[in-house]
């Protein structure tokens, strides 16, 4: 048995080569092992991940992924803004089955970029489609360049006291990346914001009354964590999260041999 704690990392559904595909992008993956987890791929399809729901009491963690596609405005009661173009009908499903599932089982849960946004949707929140249409806030959307430039920290970002993420790290302010269209308009219900952009849109939530760690953010800490002391103690708080939750299950399972 593998020392390292089982992360579930959700996919996208891509179509590659003319065939429906499953896909997680290297980085968050790598970043997952960098600091001693063991990511699962978990498939989607759209009555709801099936299967894979049932595996998530085997899990450690659960990771929900950015995505270059969006969560279906009508899962928010929305109707469609013109640059909102691209849908994983199959993702909303898996995601919002398994946000639930995975808080009631105790499960450390770690939303970036769109998981960020599945989260506050599954908890009744909105979203804006376009923040770069909405007068008095800033365009998130990624600079122009390469991957480096792109990834750079571009603004500034206030982390609120008392929460979750400044009990992670102490710092009241850091800087971000900031590569998202979307974002919260109305947060959801039983959630906490827990850090803020310069034009006060929610860049960090929590889920309150959770039992293990439940942390979103709108930025993308997976890319160069160790590079940035915000980013790194994300993925090792989360990681401790999984760690704690891997002794429990063992424990448990070792007592049921018994």
């Amino acid at each position: 048995m593998s020392s390292r704690p089982l992360v579930g990392v959700i996919a996208c559904r891509r179509e590659v080569e003319g065939h429906p595909a499953h896909m997680v992008t290297d980085k968050y993956l790598q970043a997952l092992r960098d600091y001693g987890l063991a990511p699962l791929v978990l498939p989607v399809w759209e009555e709801g991940g099936g299967l894979e729901a049932s595996l998530l009491g085997e899990l450690d963690g659960l990771l929900l992924t950015g995505s270059y596609t969006n969560v279906a405005p009508a899962r928010y009661g929305a109707e469609r803004a013109p640059q909102n173009t691209r849908d994983d009908l199959h993702r909303d499903a898996a995601a919002l089955a398994w946000i639930p599932a995975a808080l009631d089982l105790g499960l450390p849960l770690f939303g970036i970029c769109r998981g960020f946004q599945e989260i506050n949707v599954a908890f009744g929140g909105t979203l804006h489609q376009a923040l770069q249409e909405v007068p008095g806030l800033l365009d998130h959307r990624e600079p122009q360049g390469d991957k480096a430039a792109q990834y750079a920290p571009s603004h500034d970002l206030s982390i609120l006291p008392g929460g979750a993420l400044s009990a992670l790290h102490a710092a009241p302010a850091s800087r971000v990346n900031s590569l998202h269209q979307q974002g919260v308009a109305e947060l959801g219900l039983g959630l906490r914001a827990e850090a803020l952009a310069p034009d006060g849109v929610v860049e960090a939530l929590s889920v309150e009354g959770a039992r293990r760690f439940a942390l979103a953010v709108q930025w993308h800490p997976e890319w160069q964590p160790a590079q940035h002391p915000l980013y790194d103690a994300l993925f090792r708080g989360f990681a401790a999260a999984c760690a704690e939750r891997t002794a429990e299950r063992r424990g448990l399972t070792t007592l049921i041999d018994a």
